[in-house]
């Protein structure tokens, strides 16, 4: 039976992805009206660590020694987790579309999974059930993002004639199609590298915070390293000086909902449940993107409900909970280890003695 405490890291880990939705969503309206995507990842993240700064020495009351090792691990994950794996995921976005971006999210599962074992980040077991299970589970989630994605199927109508004016308003005020697949295939390139850079920052966070228990620490330090990595980037990229200013308008609210819902709650969230769970517990969440996008566009936009989301949600939640059981399953057992050798080692030396030793 799961506590509350226990069903916290799923809960937070489908608000980041409802979260990520809002994000790509708003940047491409943004970029829409001639935002630079390389404007738009600097300014974020200038403003991401301009609130984790004060954050830092409010939360994180406990401040481990900060080695030359660690400096260059966090150069890494601001390497991989903001300087290539935003510009390019923004850049995808910007040549294509968000919703081609949250289909090709589902490649991170799948990543994530192959890097960590290949690292032993993520220890598995084939004869196992419990693996057998997260692994089965991982492909039918991304089994059922691909059926979202690429099967309507009938549709099913909620919307009134009002939403469905709106949609059409929306649909004539689309650039025509023949404008987008230019360059989709290059967007999706962009993507696809962006989805390889987060399963490597997943990975290598995970094996940084099981040595460094300081999540804020790590967040803060690694948006330091990422916003110098955007700075260079940004300044060799975008060499017209009217992209850098802003107007107030979706230029400035893409910003600011970036810099607080994608850099800080989203990165401190991940980097505390990696920590808690792993990273593919983490990536296992990629695939619910395509079907959060597809019931927010039903709601916020009058979008019609087709029956290949419906079906694919359902799928999705097979999957989910395949990956919940052999998660939970894996976790039982490493408390049963821990109790049996805690069991073993008080029966065999003196808990004084012991603690001496170590």
């Amino acid at each position: 039976m799961m506590c509350l405490w226990d069903v916290l890291p799923y809960a937070a880990m489908v608000i980041v992805e409802i979260f990520s939705v809002g994000m790509t969503t708003l940047s491409k309206a943004a970029m829409s009206k001639r935002l630079s995507q390389f404007v738009f990842v600097l300014y974020s993240n200038v403003l991401t660590t301009i609130i984790l700064i004060p954050a830092y020495f409010i939360f994180q009351r406990s401040r481990p020694p900060i080695t030359f090792r660690l400096l260059c691990r966090f150069f890494l994950l601001g390497l991989a987790g903001i300087t290539i794996m935003q510009n390019c995921d923004f850049t995808g976005i910007n040549y294509s579309s968000p919703t081609l971006g949250s289909a090709l999210s589902n490649l991170v599962p799948a990543f994530t999974f192959i890097i960590a074992v290949v690292f032993r980040v993520e220890n598995v077991d084939i004869r196992s059930s419990r693996s057998q299970a997260k692994f089965l589970g991982i492909l039918i989630s991304i089994s059922g993002a691909m059926v979202v994605t690429f099967y309507k199927g009938l549709p099913i109508r909620f919307s009134s004639p009002s939403s469905s004016y709106h949609r059409h308003l929306l649909k004539n005020q689309s650039p025509p199609n023949s404008l987008i697949a230019e360059n989709w295939i290059l967007g999706a390139l962009f993507l696809v590298i962006a989805c390889l850079s987060s399963s490597v920052w997943n990975t290598f966070q995970a094996a940084t915070v099981r040595g460094y228990l300081a999540e804020i620490t790590i967040v803060l330090f690694s948006s330091i390293f990422g916003t110098i990595q955007c700075s260079i980037v940004s300044l060799i990229a975008e060499r017209d000086s009217s992209a850098w200013r802003l107007r107030p308008d979706i230029e400035l609210i893409s910003i600011a909902y970036s810099a607080v819902f994608g850099g800080v709650i989203t990165c401190t969230v991940q980097t505390w449940c990696i920590h808690k769970k792993g990273p593919v517990f983490v990536a296992m969440f990629k695939p619910l993107r395509i079907a959060i996008a597809a019931i927010m566009g039903t709601i916020f936009l009058g979008d019609t409900l087709h029956l290949g989301s419906v079906i694919g949600a359902v799928i999705i939640a097979v999957g989910f909970y395949g990956v919940i059981w052999g998660q939970t399953r894996e976790e039982k057992k490493g408390d049963d280890k821990i109790v049996n050798g805690l069991k073993s080692s008080s029966q065999t030396m003196p808990l004084l003695q012991s603690e001496m030793e170590i």
